[in-house]
Formats: structure tokens, C-alpha cells, sequence
């Protein structure tokens, strides 16, 4: 499967399947060309790796007392360091992060995972290497 977004549900956006259709070409394209027995030269990528999902913050009554930052609205994939600013309280409070290292969220504030407790996803930046491929 190819996901492509964001894109709010129930919505289909010219520029979103634009970019779908050119990965599913890529692959395809990879495809013959493997099959044909190109060789692939060895190469490396950069990833991103999801390391936790993190909820909105919650009272006793594990209702949501904080909103996403208005900062980190619309940042995906940006990095977040220590002391940015996270959540918004209802009262005005800013909640920062405090992690220990750089990472870099996704899916902030998707309505698809709200009521599966998820503010966003924290991903950490990661380099895979490829060997050289080619079909036998």
C-alpha cells in the first residue's frame, strides 16, 4: 500500500494524488527495470523511525486538558527540540518538550487518531544502506 498526505478524510486533493501517482510509478518502473535485470547500485536513504505515540494531556477524569501548540500545528516532519513549545493548556499554559533529543513529529493533530489517544507520533531521524540488487 501507498499512503500520500495529509489529507483531511472524505477529501481528495489534485496535489495529493498527483504525488501518488508518481510513487506508484516509480515502483512500477523499479519493477520492470529489476525484472529486465538492471543493476541497482548500492545506496542509502534517510528514514524516519517511530519511537512513541504521545497523547494529549489528560486529567483524572482522562479528559483532554490541552490543545496541539499553535508552533507545532502543521510542522510534521520538523524537528522538535527540548523546550518547544507541545501543548496549549484551556487555562493558557504552555506545555514544552522535554525529551532528551531531537525528534520529529507526524500525524500532529489528526482526527483519524484522536480517539485513539494520539496528539501525534515522535519519529527519529535514521540512515538505511542498501547493497547493490540485481534478479538472478
Amino acid at each position: 500500500g501507498v499512503e500520500v498526505g495529509p489529507q483531511p478524510q472524505g477529501v481528495v486533493r489534485a496535489d495529493i494524488l498527483d504525488k501518488m501517482r508518481k510513487i506508484v510509478k516509480h515502483g512500477l518502473d523499479f519493477v520492470q527495470l529489476f525484472n529486465e535485470g538492471k543493476e541497482f547500485p548500492p545506496c542509502t536513504i534517510e528514514v524516519f523511525k517511530i519511537v512513541e505515540k504521545v497523547d494529549y494531556p489528560r486529567n483524572k477524569d482522562d479528559e483532554v486538558i490541552a490543545i496541539i501548540h499553535p508552533k507545532l500545528q502543521d510542522q510534521d516532519w520538523q524537528p522538535l527540540n527540548r523546550g518547544d513549545p507541545l501543548f496549549l493548556t484551556l487555562d493558557g499554559e504552555v506545555i514544552a518538550y522535554q525529551g532528551e533529543c531531537t525528534v520529529y513529529p507526524t500525524f500532529i493533530n489528526e482526527a483519524a487518531y484522536y480517539e485513539k489517544k494520539q496528539a501525534f507520533v515522535k519519529t527519529v531521524k535514521m540512515k538505511l544502506t542498501a547493497k547493490h540488487i540485481r534478479s538472478s
